[in-house]
């Protein structure tokens, strides 16, 4: 439960004293205000779960807190607190948009209660509005999941192209999901009960690829010991993806020319023309107006294959998706790999924002499922993650300091871990070894920061008072 964060409001000292101990007691990351305004001010900087606040106080009083959590539609739930309980009070604490209301003097146990189902109400909460999100970025395609604007105006497009027969060249970078749209325009359309039939033309050897496509008769060469069927004629009446298709041969890109243009080839060896009834999908990661000014590709080609061109967007132009895809990856994963793991901590989100993943969406899923199986804690920290994000995001945030590597090198293990002891001791001087403070400080949860002061080994030195 150390990812939970509370933030206690009361102008009575005694009380903030009292609720910061029995909460800290369940492990959770416990700040604390004096009155309305300051609170206020805590929210817009930071993320709480939940406010436990008085209802009386000077200037802002804990209803305005609610209605401040209401109006800014905060992911975080309100509680009142009051001895001034009346029936009138907590309806109108509830109305407004409080989830509990409780009396003074208070009670260890009932504190503890009410946070728990405040904190299980919030996991539902959040877990309905992913399955919203799922749905606004419309789920039924799959495994395609991204809300930005640019993956909107794919999902509009895989709308209005998957109803017709017309040829679409999927464009994007490695690790995209051009498959994945392949299928999504296959299964979203009249053909959806044939088959879908992927070819990957850059895996397959040239000297096999006809024959994987269109098939061969038995003797048509020397190890063709019977007829085979292509995968053309496995596609009939259903949808072929054509994946790198960059890659074919000028030899190929002939036949492949024949196929579109008269719905018809020829086996290996074969002298019969076989009709194909097959829409034909195809996709690259090359800039083919490139190869075919280059003359690696037929002209004539490119134009029957780009009838409706589909970008796909790199990760690194929609980094907004990458919160819902580590949350869509954790679902497919977890369970899987029976991972105690609920989440990643703010740190290492921001850490994943930063990276431009060259991989793109491939990469990201395969850095879930890593992280899913090696991660010891509930929560993905930065320490967690591959060193190459770490010295990535490092390079791109202006608020790491600057290390000039010297001429002879420098053992990296040994920088970070020093590196990381100074930030540890800066924060825990200024929160004056206090570690629930110092641990917001470095945003992380206060069980991380006490196994990283054990594995550094460090002390509070003799004339530091603590509180």
């Amino acid at each position: 439960m150390g990812a939970y964060n509370i933030l206690i409001v009361d102008d009575e000292g005694q009380n903030r004293d009292y609720l910061t101990e029995i909460l800290s007691q369940e492990d959770y990351n416990v700040s604390s205000s004096s009155n309305g305004k300051d609170a206020i001010s805590q929210l817009s900087q930071d993320q709480f779960h939940v406010v436990l606040t008085d209802l009386q106080m000077p200037e802002l009083d804990g209803l305005g807190v609610i209605r401040y959590l209401v109006e800014n539609k905060l992911n975080c739930i309100g509680i009142i607190f009051t001895g001034y309980g009346s029936v009138k009070t907590a309806v109108d604490a509830m109305k407004l948009g409080a989830f509990d209301y409780i009396t003074k003097p208070f009670k260890a146990d009932e504190i503890k209660v009410v946070v728990k189902k405040a904190l299980d109400h919030l996991a539902l909460q959040e877990e309905n509005t992913y399955l919203k999100q799922q749905l606004k970025a419309k789920y039924k395609f799959e495994n395609i999941i991204g809300t930005s604007d640019r993956m909107q105006k794919v999902f509009s497009l895989i709308d209005k192209v998957s109803s017709t027969d017309s040829t679409v060249l999927v464009l994007g970078e490695s690790g995209t999901g051009k498959e994945l749209v392949a299928r999504a325009l296959h299964y979203n359309s009249p053909r959806a009960q044939n088959p879908f039939v992927p070819v990957n033309c850059g895996a397959i050897p040239e000297e096999l690829l006809e024959s994987e496509l269109f098939g061969h008769e038995k003797g048509a060469f020397t190890s063709a010991f019977r007829t085979r069927i292509g995968r053309f004629e496995l596609a009939h009446s259903g949808s072929i993806f054509l994946d790198e298709v960059s890659e074919m041969s000028p030899n190929l890109q002939v036949k492949l020319l024949r196929v579109l243009q008269e719905r018809e080839f020829e086996r290996v060896g074969g002298v019969k023309s076989i009709k194909t009834d097959v829409r034909i999908i195809a996709a690259t990661n090359k800039d083919l107006e490139e190869e075919v000014a280059e003359g690696r590709f037929r002209e004539d080609l490119y134009y029957r294959l780009n009838v409706i061109p589909l970008n796909l967007p790199p990760l690194r132009d929609r980094k907004e998706d990458i919160p819902l895809l580590v949350k869509h990856f954790m679902s497919k994963y977890g369970k899987e790999k029976n991972s105690a793991v609920t989440g990643f901590t703010k740190r290492a989100m921001n850490v994943l924002m930063q990276y431009r993943w060259p991989g793109n969406v491939r990469e990201l899923e395969n850095l879930v499922e890593r992280v899913l199986v090696l991660c010891e804690g509930t929560e993905v920290d930065v320490n967690d993650l591959p060193e190459k994000l770490l010295i990535c995001a490092a390079g791109s945030s202006s608020t790491v300091p600057r290390l000039d590597l010297p001429e002879s090198g420098i053992d990296l293990s040994t920088a970070v871990s020093e590196f990381e002891k100074s930030i540890i001791m800066q924060a825990l001087t200024k929160s004056n070894w206090v570690k629930n403070r110092a641990a917001k400080l470095l945003h992380v949860n206060r069980t991380t920061l006490v196994e990283k002061i054990k594995k550094q080994k460090l002390e509070k030195p003799a004339e530091v008072k603590l509180d």
